[in-house]
Formats: C-alpha cells, structure tokens, sequence
C-alpha cells in the first residue's frame, strides 16, 4: 500500500477550512462547489488525461445534476502535482473558460510556493465571486452537493 501523500500537502485543519470556505461562499450563490482531491491515478486510469479524470469525478459526484446546472469542480490529482477547474457548461455560458485559467494561474503560483491550502482556498474565493455575480442565492436554494473535501487514494 502506498502511503497517503495528502498529508505532505494538507493538515486536518487546512482541509476544514476548505470545507468551511465552501460553506461560506455558498451563502451567497445558487451555485455548487466541490473539491476532490485524488492522490494517485488507479492503474486503469494510467492514459487517462486530466480532463478525464475530472469529468470522471464530476460526474460520480452529481455536479453535472445541480439544478440550474451550476456546479463546478476544484480536482487536485496530488502524485502529478496537477489541477483542474471544470465547470457545468451553463456557467461557462456566462463566463467562458478564460476565467478558470486565470484563476488557475494564481493557484498555482501559491502552490509552486507551497501554499497548498491558500492556493485552494484562494479558487473557491474567486469562484464564489464569479458564481454570486451570474447566480445569486434564491429564496428555496438548497445544498445539492457535499461542502466536505472528498479525499480518494
């Protein structure tokens, strides 16, 4: 068995805080974010881009069945040190894909300097802006999608 790589990148207390960043920003959205994190490609998913790792988990989570269909991924594959931001195609209607990339870009700066949990935490807080804009909190929005980090070997 592998040992869990999570730990080199992520305390207990970095990954609540995610969470309750989550919970936070979707106070003021109607839209769905998640954070997966994968430590390992599985030895069937060895040719698998990125991309289809994160469609793969976006739809084994449900993002892709949020009403309004307003859900967005944050997928961290840990053993390729790589990242990817997919969003449902009815906000990138409104946003394009240009915006993730941007946010991408400043991520990954704080992860080049080791600041893992800033650099997550800085996507949510920037996708929540972005969401809030295009898709504010309704009266009888409800929590479609878990605000826990899912965390997978």
């Amino acid at each position: 068995m592998k040992p869990k790589i999570i730990n080199a990148y992520f305390t207990d207390d970095e990954l609540l805080r995610i969470s309750n960043k989550i919970k936070s920003v979707e106070k003021t959205t109607s839209g769905e974010i998640a954070v997966s994190i994968r430590e390992y490609k599985s030895l069937f998913e060895m040719k698998a881009s990125l991309r289809q790792l994160a469609e793969k988990e976006y739809f084994r989570l449900g993002i892709n069945k949020t009403k309004g269909g307003t859900g967005i991924l944050i997928f961290l594959l840990l053993s390729k040190r790589q990242f990817y931001i997919l969003a449902d195609d009815n906000i990138n209607k409104f946003t394009g894909n240009n915006v993730w990339a941007e946010i991408k870009n400043v991520m990954q700066e704080k992860f080049i300097c080791g600041e893992f949990c800033k650099g997550v935490l800085f996507g949510i807080e920037e996708i929540g802006k972005i969401l809030a804009q295009y898709f504010p909190l309704k009266p009888d929005d409800k929590n479609e999608i878990s605000n826990r980090v899912i965390i997978r070997n």
